[in-house]
């Protein structure tokens, strides 16, 4: 077939979509307000979102080795995946160490990403409570909590991380500009 046949094919095609009323499909169903729920579990910088519960460094020290360690090495360093910790004070230099205690500029987007997408194998098999024990106890090993240090929805958009300001966002994804009314 020639390409100008492919063309006038691929335009009646396009052409007939174009022109077909909307489909409608027998089967299915709205969901619920309580199946949403269940999906709508993102939680953004300032921490709205965070759901209830709490967790300390020290339980997550042992939710981590159970879970974590395999991929990102003991102490959050050493593995086959990326370096958890440590890299404070590199960013500027020819070699920068991107880790959590280095780069991430919110705590609260850490719980997200660990709740969400983490452990690698099973993503979203932690509970609430193992989130923030992993969460805390990754914010200990960069110095950012004590080792004993507990966090929850209230305390972790207070945590003020290391490199909160090194991110400065470009005007053309400035939220107030994007989303004004027109």
């Amino acid at each position: 077939m020639s390409s100008h046949s492919k063309l006038f094919l691929t335009g009646l095609f396009v052409a007939g979509l174009l022109a077909a009323p909307a489909l409608a499909f027998d089967f299915g169903r709205p969901a619920t307000p309580e199946e949403i729920k269940l999906w709508d579990i993102d939680v953004g910088p300032d921490g709205k979102g965070l759901p209830h519960g709490s967790g300390t460094a020290v339980q997550g020290k042992q939710v981590f080795s159970d879970n974590c360690a395999v991929c990102h090495g003991e102490n959050g360093q050493g593995g086959i995946k990326d370096r958890l910790a440590g890299g404070q004070g590199t960013l500027a230099s020819n070699m920068p160490v991107k880790t959590v205690g280095s780069f991430w500029p919110y705590a609260t987007t850490l719980y997200d990403y660990i709740h969400r997408a983490m452990p690698y194998p099973t993503p979203g098999s932690l509970s609430i409570d193992e989130t923030y024990a992993v969460t805390a106890y990754i914010l200990s090993l960069n110095g950012i909590i004590p080792a004993d240090g507990k966090v929850d929805r209230e305390s972790l958009p207070k945590i003020r991380m290391p490199n909160r300001d090194g991110f400065i966002p470009q005007p053309e994804f400035d939220p107030a500009k994007l989303f004004r009314k027109r």
